[in-house]
């Protein structure tokens, strides 16, 4: 009789040889794709921010925000205001002066800090400004983006100077004598009135007895940005691919794991 002997053999794959490093060159293909795009990013950021803060609900234009919101950003880019800035103040004069055209927001803190009457310059209007410019002795409001500067006493008390930003537009703004101050003509009497506020000679004037507080809430170098779409006002700070980016480098700081390299 013959025997059968089965002789089972066993096979184990061995480990391969090839070297990886041990940290990839770039970052994961994961990563990659869950990176916003910068323009995804400012309308994420911006849309949260209108809505978180309660303008939302509030009479601002969402697109008089996003101006401001972008002018915001790139001025800090730009270190014309500290990376530390989070409040913002945007007086829309599309509006009528009858209205509360005046917003201070913490973007920061989320939350509308006032909302307030303020007037034009008599050269722009009556009660609605119509006309805009950077020249003295016009009497009238300039518009775009001013960053504020010193406090002082003047004529019309305690009082806050302001830097135009846009050349052409506001750069004038300290030969001119373009302060933020408080007058009784921006009250609710005077609206009562004369059917509008009173006017200044160029001048974002406030109600007098906010003065103090909206001095207090927006010296120290934040933004403020005075918008009509009646001109033909252009400005650099209203590059939103500059702000994107701005963001996105951010967010890449903030959530990529040191490991991987910034795209």
């Amino acid at each position: 009789m013959i025997g059968f002997i089965f002789v089972v053999l066993s096979w184990k794959a061995t480990p391969s040889l090839e070297l990886k490093p041990e940290k990839p060159e770039i970052a994961s293909t994961s990563l990659t794709e869950n990176i916003p795009s910068s323009s995804d990013l400012i309308d994420e950021q911006i849309q949260t921010a209108f809505q978180n803060t309660g303008l939302e609900k509030s009479k601002l234009s969402y697109d008089v925000f996003r101006k401001a919101y972008v002018g915001f950003l790139n001025l800090k880019a730009t270190g014309k205001i500290p990376a530390s800035a989070s409040v913002m103040s945007i007086a829309d004069f599309n509006m009528s002066s009858k209205s509360k055209r005046l917003w201070i927001v913490d973007i920061d803190k989320e939350e509308i800090l006032l909302n307030t009457w303020v007037s034009h310059g008599r050269g722009s209007g009556g009660d609605m400004a119509t006309k805009f410019s950077n020249i003295n002795s016009s009497h009238q409001s300039s518009l775009g983006f001013y960053v504020t500067g010193e406090v002082y006493y003047g004529k019309h008390g305690r009082s806050l100077r302001l830097d135009g930003m846009d050349v052409g537009y506001n750069h004038k703004a300290r030969e001119r004598a373009i302060v933020l101050h408080g007058a009784e003509y921006v009250s609710a009497n005077t609206i009562k009135s004369l059917n509008r506020l009173g006017l200044s000679h160029g001048c974002p004037a406030v109600p007098l007895a906010l003065t103090n507080q909206i001095i207090d809430l927006v010296k120290d170098k934040t933004v403020l940005f005075i918008h009509s779409s009646t001109s033909s006002y252009s400005s650099k700070y209203l590059d939103e691919e500059l702000a994107g980016k701005t963001l996105l480098a951010g967010y890449l700081e903030n959530n990529t794991d040191s490991d991987y390299v910034k795209l």
